[in-house]
């Protein structure tokens, strides 16, 4: 599939997504080749949350932006009271979100999202619609060692449900969870 057709499909795809979620949502059309304003991809706000957001998908290589494009986004988003977010989605693998500063700038310049940097550190679509919220192995043991009911007894079974819950969401895998109980 020419790489221009299967880029506006996961924009569109990305749109429906946040529409679902309960965001007014516009797709820019043709982004910067359609006007000389360089315009962010899609656009996206739910009255707290106001995202200008640059789309970009691969089958499985490192995904690009140039400095040019990030820092379009930039000022536009500055401009209109958006937050930027760079969205990237893998083949087989859900959409993510960066925000610029949280990207690997290269020695020229651009801006690059492995795949494995996706998956690992991107913020997911539930926690950027705020549906969930990103819980790190150390937050989730931390939060989970012991809680107190309101009789004062303490509850240490709490942290597994927490930890378990934590699987259930998708914030933790089951091997993060296991070490945890370690």
């Amino acid at each position: 599939m020419p790489t221009n057709k299967k880029g506006d499909r996961r924009e569109r795809e990305l749109v429906n997504r946040l529409d679902d979620a309960g965001f007014a949502v516009m797709r820019a059309p043709a982004s910067g080749s359609a006007t000389q304003r360089e315009l962010p991809d899609v656009l996206a706000g739910n009255g707290e949350s106001f995202y200008a957001i640059e789309a970009k998908s691969s089958a499985g290589d490192p995904i690009y932006l140039t400095g040019e494009e990030v820092q379009a986004l930039v000022y536009f988003a500055q401009n209109f009271g958006a937050k930027p977010r760079i969205a990237v989605r893998f083949d087989r693998e859900d959409w993510y979100f960066f925000h610029p500063s949280d990207c690997y700038t290269t020695d020229g310049g651009n801006y690059r999202v492995k795949k494995e940097t996706a998956l690992a550190d991107g913020t997911d679509m539930a926690e950027l619609v705020g549906d969930t919220e990103k819980v790190t192995l150390e937050e989730a043991t931390e939060r989970g060692t012991a809680t107190t009911d309101p009789a004062g007894d303490d509850h240490p079974d709490d942290g597994v449900r927490k930890l378990l819950q934590a699987v259930a969401d998708g914030t933790l895998t089951v091997d993060e969870a296991a070490e945890a109980l370690d």
